[in-house]
């Protein structure tokens, strides 16, 4: 018995130096920002969504763990105007996309970071849009007091079919790759 709590005492002991060796840097929403970029056969649109909240967990000065959540309705299309522009965002905010009635926040958890040199990291995480989670490898690039990265997503992974070659057959010109792109700067 005696031996037992011990064990338990050292385990508990090494498990809460640490957890207070780390800590949790809040990323500021306000000043981030998401750049999003995808293609169709006939050209490509891009746009911007925002940050609801979001921090990086730190071991001293290394990455070790973040979580963000992102506003879905806050979706805008910055390549048209006036009455395309509505339409192309109103689309994107159904169902043939990301559901935003239904799904308002998509979310991101990093589960594991590996420094590969200075300032720049390899990132596994968990990456769910319309409920649905996907694991996501990225790199991320640090300076200062700056976040970067680039994701590319198949968004055929989270159920967003529409114009989607994964689904459907000779769409032709009216095809839209599954893959888009997020391009990520957390300022923190």
């Amino acid at each position: 018995m005696k031996k037992n709590l011990l064990t338990l005492s050292l385990v508990l002991s090494s498990i809460l130096t640490v957890w207070s060796q780390s800590s949790l840097i809040p990323v500021d929403a306000e000043e981030s920002n998401i750049h999003w970029m995808a293609k169709k056969v006939t050209g490509e649109h891009e746009g911007t969504i925002n940050l609801l909240d979001g921090s990086l967990e730190m071991e001293g000065d290394k990455i070790v763990g973040g979580s963000f959540t992102v506003d879905m309705n806050s979706i805008v299309c910055t390549d048209l105007s006036g009455e395309y522009k509505g339409k192309l965002e109103g689309h994107l905010k159904s169902d043939d996309f990301f559901s935003v009635a239904n799904f308002p926040k998509a979310s991101l958890l990093i589960t594991d970071s590996e420094m590969k040199m200075k300032n720049h990291y390899q990132m596994t995480g968990a990456l769910t849009i319309k409920g649905i989670t996907h694991p996501v490898n990225f790199e991320m690039h640090v300076e200062g007091n700056t976040a970067m990265t680039k994701l590319i997503v198949d968004r055929s992974k989270y159920d967003i079919r529409f114009r989607s070659a994964s689904f459907f057959e000779n769409l032709g010109d009216k095809m839209i790759y599954d893959d888009f792109e997020l391009a990520v700067n957390l300022k923190f």
